[in-house]
């Protein structure tokens, strides 16, 4: 990284602020394990001092006997502090370790759709799909197929920052346009643009494993759907090309300049045109792609419909014939919605041993294994993050805490007399601010979630819309900290073609993207909210807890 003036400009400014108040911050791991400690101490304070929080008739109406228990809610509906520190908590955290890690939501999730992801990424295809779909790009349309592949490069996950942000500059030098005007642009379409995509991939794994963790704080039998913000991210990516097209070539590219060609050259290996082998590899992992989408639709329409729920069914689970075909048919997918973790480890299992296969990258079983096992191998970090956030996780809700701090929230909320699309959009600022400083999506998310999805619940928002909001927030200022760990990289990449280019000067050409990008989120978030738009198959903005047991 270059040692230049606009480092030491930049570190003189609000973002200079965030750059030293952010590296003074230690791993999430350690955050999650002071963050432990000082949730036993204000266990043990709310504990002594009697804090408690009342349910209303209709949740403790709604809730199981077990529930109650689980709790130690009374009759009356009063949720008592409970010390983390009391005998019955000491012996839970030792003796359910490893329940508690291995029953985290968020860990079999990843871990499953990773096996196949990690295969697709090592094939080749990942990098070489992208490399087609941006290279015969007209040069008018170039700005906006960057951004659609980089956010569609999402569910490449680290391909997506080694692959497209560095060919992006070589395309739009080629094209005699300014590198770096196609590196900000790639680099707000794969982090700006983090959550937005057409399909749901690995982080809808990952953070609705969270969400499931923190609604079952209310709901213990709350069924995820993994789809549920399908319709919301893609509206996004429609959003959001666009508004990268505009600001690259309306702000940033005029603000650099006419490219002379002097600092940087056009040849690199990641321009080359794919070879025969390649080509026929993204064939057939197209074919393979569709293989699976009809092997999914037979489960569902065929014989059995194994994930579809038919009156049949339901009549002998003891309802009546009226009441089986009154149930919505998003009820009645159920069982595909919880396939679809299984399902996304075929699609890219499948996709990444067709096209290895083809370009030669996989020559044998042990090949695919070892893909397979070097996938999981990219995981070791994320296990131990796991670790930390499940016990930060359990031991917020056997304090209580978080649920006492959700029907107070609710309450402030009905008092304010708020909407929920204003709701959301302060979820949305808040968000975007915490990103500053903390960069894992899944470290925040597991962090505010049990807080906040619980809490909106009460107040009658789904968490579906609740993690809708978190994602738009948290998207908006991953381009602007330099806490974002593929921030360096992106500096290096810009330096090839400009060698005093620090980090000020990135920061600076990314901030209108990040001004761009917040408001268009914000404004979907609102909009969305607003007409009541479901966010997803069978996930509607709104939510009312359950009335009767369970």
């Amino acid at each position: 990284m270059s040692d230049v003036p606009e480092t030491q400009d930049h570190a003189k400014g609000f973002l200079g602020f965030v750059e030293r108040a952010g590296n003074k911050l230690p791993d999430p791991v350690f955050i999650f394990l002071f963050l432990l400690v000082v949730l036993v101490i204000i266990s043990v304070i709310a504990s002594l001092t009697g804090l408690t929080a009342t349910l209303s008739d209709q949740v403790l109406g709604g809730m199981s006997d077990a529930n109650k228990a689980r709790f130690a809610i009374g009759a009356d509906g009063v949720i008592p502090a409970i010390s983390l520190l009391s005998p019955d908590n000491i012996q839970r955290l030792w003796t359910e370790m490893p329940a508690t890690f291995t029953h985290f939501h968020p860990l079999g999730y990843v871990l499953v759709v990773m096996l196949g992801a990690g295969v697709a990424e090592r094939t080749g295809l990942f990098g070489d799909a992208m490399r087609a779909a941006v290279r015969g790009a007209p040069k008018f349309l170039l700005t906006p197929v960057v951004a659609f592949v980089a956010m569609a490069g999402n569910h490449a996950a680290d391909a997506a920052y080694v692959v497209l942000i560095p060919l992006a500059g070589i395309l739009f030098a080629s094209a005699g346009r300014h590198p770096i005007a196609g590196i900000a642009a790639a680099f707000a379409g794969v982090s700006g643009g983090f959550s937005a995509n057409f399909a749901p991939g690995q982080l809808d794994a990952l953070l609705y494993g969270i969400t499931l963790e923190a609604a079952e704080i209310l709901v213990p039998d709350y069924q995820v759907n993994i789809a549920g913000n399908w319709y919301f991210i893609a509206a996004m990516m429609v959003i959001f090309v666009p508004v990268i097209w505009f600001v690259t070539d309306k702000i940033i590219e005029p603000k650099l300049g006419a490219w002379e060609g002097v600092d940087g050259s056009t040849e690199d290996d990641a321009d080359k045109p794919l070879n025969d082998d390649q080509k026929k590899g993204l064939m057939w992992a197209g074919i393979a792609v569709l293989g699976v989408f009809a092997l999914w639709t037979f489960f569902v329409i065929g014989p059995g419909t194994p994930l579809y729920i038919t009156d049949a069914e339901y009549i002998a689970q003891g309802l009546t014939a009226d009441e089986a075909a009154a149930k919505e048919w998003f009820e009645r997918c159920g069982p595909l919605f919880n396939s679809l973790v299984a399902a996304f480890l075929v699609l890219f299992l499948a996709a990444g041993v067709a096209y290895g296969v083809c370009a030669k990258t996989i020559k044998s079983g042990d090949d695919l294994v070892g893909m397979m096992a070097d996938g999981m191998k990219d995981m070791g970090y994320y296990l131990v993050l796991a670790f930390a956030a499940a016990h930060f996780v359990a031991m917020f809700g056997w304090s209580n805490l978080g649920l006492i701090s959700a029907v107070h929230g609710a309450a402030a909320i009905e008092s304010a007399n708020l909407h929920p699309a204003l709701i959301l959009g302060l979820i949305v600022l808040f968000t975007g601010f915490i990103n500053l400083f903390v960069g894992s999506a899944s470290a925040k998310w597991a962090l505010l979630a049990p807080v906040m999805v619980p809490m909106l619940m009460l107040a009658g928002i789904s968490p579906d819309a609740s993690t809708a909001a978190y994602r738009v927030g948290d998207s908006a200022t991953n381009i602007i900290t330099p806490l974002m760990v593929y921030f360096p990289l992106i500096l290096i990449f810009a330096q090839r073609w400009k060698k005093d280019f620090g980090i000020g000067s990135l920061t600076a050409i990314m901030i209108p993207y990040s001004i761009w990008i917040l408001i268009s989120g914000l404004a979907l978030m609102i909009v969305w909210v607003a007409l009541g738009i479901d966010l997803g198959p069978g996930a509607p903005v709104g939510y009312e807890l359950p009335t009767t047991g369970g």
